[in-house]
């Protein structure tokens, strides 16, 4: 695994307890802590992507309602995986991480300027926010890592094509929280 960085997308308050709370989440919050956890210890940067709405975003608007918006609690990361102050935080507007954010421009200065070069993917949802990181990374040139044990779906049918999209389309490495670790030493 080259040059590796952490990315959380979207484990705030109104997608694990609040507006668009999903059940299904909360067995992958001890992993994801753990994952992150990991890699403070090895080094290894972590980046919080998160969803920071305006009220008139189509994803407010058009499809999800009123979610996450921009200052409130709802978009705040849950305080188990609260980030530290040597983590970065990316706010976004749409699914993917990187559209019309600094976050390639993050991943480029890390490691000296050397840049990151593996993307290591956990948070929601595995067919939607993930998948469009995801494809972004692929088409930066990012080694795409997805924790399969660190992603969710709204529904076990949506997770599992998730992770099929991602490994067929973009090649991304499905391994597990603890496979991920091992990797880091």
């Amino acid at each position: 695994m080259e040059k590796p960085a952490i990315i959380i997308i979207d484990m705030l308050n109104d997608f694990v307890t609040g507006k668009l709370q999903v059940e299904r989440t909360k067995h992958i919050i001890p992993n994801l802590k753990q994952l992150v956890e990991a890699a403070r210890k090895s080094g290894v940067p972590v980046v919080y992507s998160n969803d920071a709405h305006y009220p008139q975003d189509v994803e407010v608007v058009e499809k999800w309602g009123n979610h996450a918006i921009k200052g409130t609690r709802g978009a705040e990361v849950i305080p188990e995986l609260a980030p530290s102050v040597k983590d970065y935080v990316v706010e976004k507007r749409t699914y993917s991480g990187f559209f019309e954010t600094g976050l390639d421009s993050l991943l480029r200065s890390l490691y000296k300027g050397e840049g990151a070069k593996t993307v290591i993917l956990g948070g929601l949802h595995t067919h939607m926010c993930v998948r469009h990181t995801a494809a972004d990374a692929f088409f930066r040139g990012y080694h795409i890592i997805v924790a399969k044990d660190g992603v969710e779906a709204f529904t076990e049918k949506d997770h599992e094509e998730g992770l099929k999209y991602l490994e067929n389309v973009y090649g991304a490495k499905i391994m597990t929280v603890d496979e991920i670790i091992k990797e880091f030493k």
